[in-house]
């Protein structure tokens, strides 16, 4: 084992590394008064910052979760290394030569695992760097000329090539000094039928830096039609690299991010270089992976994430960048900063936009335009026929939930408003007053199964619930509704088939006992009632916020259904006499807003409700006449 650091040489260490330096790597500082700095803790999730560095002292402490300590510290925590290897690794940055107490100086294969596996890959860096240089790169110079990017834009972000040949890195690592247990531990090197060969072969390659600039990966792009990879192939997950906590070119964009309070998300690793080349300098990208919490977790500390902070996605217009922006928006209430998404008239990335268009055109795609919501919501809304008053209730559905989702009250009331001119429906009160209720259904813990959360929706029916039963009142089956809405769950859960897709546009609103209203939740929250799986029951079982009605779903789904032939007619009967009893609540809510306006209230306002009810009118009186063919 090697020895111990010199002391001298510990304290000429901590001496020649600022603390604030070392920590502006990761996160964003700003000043705290009397001398010390500021920033969003990186240890722990927080919304205002309690992280405070004091530059004289050497020292951090967060006043949230109460971690702190020196430098040495710091590294220690974030990167999780030892104490030798932080005091080397920041050695090596002050250019500090250390010497070891019980063996004189430290031989490179002693040192501590982290270390030597960014030693390999920065040694392989370099290694494809010289290799683009070949004449048998040719094929990956060519490629890059074809995209835009000449000697210089590939110097910069460190471009290289892998050869074609099976251990050629292998070899040149081994000869640095690197043990084949070391190369296979890296992901650099992987196992063949006699010894480690290169992973990587014949391919492009972008290097993968951590928010300290260190590289801990690959990307390696596919340029011969012989070789049967994928397109792309990143280094596995090492102890050094972790794809869903890494973002490519975090390294070069981290300090104008934190100037400007704002990153432009791209998909690809040639689509930051064209952005970066473009102009835009804080373009990032996931590495293989969607963008996800851990990934947040980084732009937020370096973003500040306050109020003025932007996030621009700018994923493909095709249908697998839409799917993307979907899952983005997913974890959008993560941040503070406002999220928007760019996709170009044509569908053309950032890379192809630079080629066709040039800089100016990539530069104009980052600004933001349209925000991520309001994407998504389209997404979602443009399922449906709004043209239709079943489409517009389906839509609304389906999107009202992610509104309700937006914690800031006074943006969700504005994108309530907008989705009701996204769906069409002309009471934008009834709008934000529905996505009003579902924030309080989900704060309340609504969706969640906790005993806590299930207070919280009994809270929501008004009446506690009897023990043994669901939450909400007491359920009376002399009701001809109540009967109903059974009729039309029993169906849903013994014999989908007959009741869909009809059954799935329905609104949890539309049934008025609550506790029938939570067995709707579940099978909205399984999937839906189209297209079942065998596991469907199950499914919707194990949706259920709490065993009340998880026991429900188990009666109505074994009860027997209360008619002599179960058929599409039947069927039908329950789902317009659910549905009309809705429209009929409706038409007399709308009756009572027109009323309340009188003949002296906004002519606009007052055109508008009359408007809907005319629809809701229309619509009653056609699932009268034409039953199930009307919904």
């Amino acid at each position: 084992m090697a020895g111990r650091i010199n002391d001298d040489d510990v304290k000429a260490v901590r001496d020649a590394v600022p603390i604030d330096a070392v920590v502006s790597e990761y996160l964003q500082l700003r000043n705290a008064g009397g001398g010390n700095l500021k920033g969003l803790c990186p240890f722990h999730d927080e919304k205002s910052p309690s992280f405070q560095v004091s530059p004289s002292k050497g020292l951090f402490h967060c006043f949230g979760c109460q971690e702190g300590g020196d430098t040495f510290a710091f590294v220690m925590k974030i990167d999780h290394l030892s104490f030798s290897e932080t005091v080397e690794r920041l050695a090596a940055k002050a250019g500090i030569t250390l010497r070891y107490e019980e063996g004189g100086y430290n031989p490179g294969h002693q040192r501590g695992e982290r270390i030597r596996l960014v030693e390999a890959h920065k040694v392989a860096t370099q290694f494809y760097i010289d290799q683009l240089d070949s004449p048998e790169a040719e094929i990956g110079r060519k490629f890059l000329a074809e995209r835009g990017f000449d000697q210089a834009a590939a110097a910069h972000f460190g471009v290289g090539y892998s050869p074609a040949g099976w251990d050629h890195l292998t070899r040149f690592l081994r000869g640095k000094g690197f043990s084949d247990k070391e190369l296979i531990l890296s992901g650099l090197s992987q196992d063949g039928r006699r010894g480690p060969i290169d992973r990587f072969r014949g391919r492009l390659m972008w290097p993968i830096r951590d928010v300290g600039g260190e590289v801990v990966g690959f990307g390696a792009r596919k340029l011969r039609d012989d070789d049967n990879g994928p397109k792309y192939l990143n280094t596995p997950e090492t102890p050094i690299y972790k794809k869903s906590q890494v973002l490519y070119g975090i390294d070069l964009a981290k300090k104008d991010i934190a100037k400007v309070s704002r990153a432009v998300v791209v998909e690809g690793y040639t689509d930051v270089m064209a952005c970066h080349l473009a102009g835009v300098t804080t373009a990032i990208a996931t590495c293989g992976t969607a963008f996800g919490g851990d990934h947040i977790k980084i732009l937020r500390r370096l973003l500040m994430d306050n109020g003025s902070a932007r996030v621009i996605f700018t994923f493909d217009g095709d249908a697998a960048g839409q799917k993307a922006a979907l899952r983005a928006f997913e974890d959008d209430q993560k941040f503070a900063a406002e999220t928007y998404i760019a996709i170009a008239p044509d569908g053309m990335d950032p890379c192809e936009l630079r080629l066709a268009k040039g800089d100016q055109a990539v530069a104009e795609l980052t600004e933001p335009r349209t925000p991520l919501f309001e994407f998504a919501l389209r997404q979602i809304v443009n399922r449906y026929d709004l043209e239709t008053p079943a489409g517009q209730a389906a839509g609304l559905d389906e999107a009202a939930p992610v509104v309700a989702k937006i914690k800031n009250l006074a943006v969700q009331h504005r994108v309530a408003v907008q989705l009701a001119g996204l769906v069409g429906i002309l009471d934008t009160q009834f709008v934000v007053h529905r996505v009003a209720q579902l924030a309080r259904w989900q704060r309340g813990g609504g969706g969640g199964k906790a005993p806590e959360q299930q207070r919280s929706r009994q809270r929501t029916y008004d009446t506690p619930a009897p023990s043994a039963g669901p939450a909400g009142p007491a359920l009376n089956l002399r009701s001809p509704a109540h009967r109903t809405e059974r009729e039309l769950l029993k169906l849903a859960l013994q014999r989908p088939e007959l009741v869909s897709p009809a059954f799935d546009a329905y609104g949890i609103d539309e049934f008025t006992a609550p506790p029938y209203a939570a067995v709707r939740q579940c099978v909205q929250d399984a999937g839906g009632a189209t297209g079942a799986p065998s596991d469907y029951l199950s499914a919707v079982r194990e949706a259920a916020p709490n065993d009340s009605v998880r026991a429900l779903v188990t009666e109505l789904a074994v009860e027997a259904i209360f008619a002599k032939s179960v058929d599409e007619a039947y069927a039908g009967d329950q789902l317009v006499t659910v549905r009309l009893r809705a429209v009929d609540r409706r038409i007399r809510d709308v009756q009572g807003t027109l009323a309340r306006l009188g003949a002296h209230g906004d002519p606009e306002q007052h055109a508008a409700v009359q408007n809907e009810l005319w629809v809701l009118t229309q619509y009653g009186q056609s699932l009268r006449n034409n039953g199930a063919a009307a919904l």
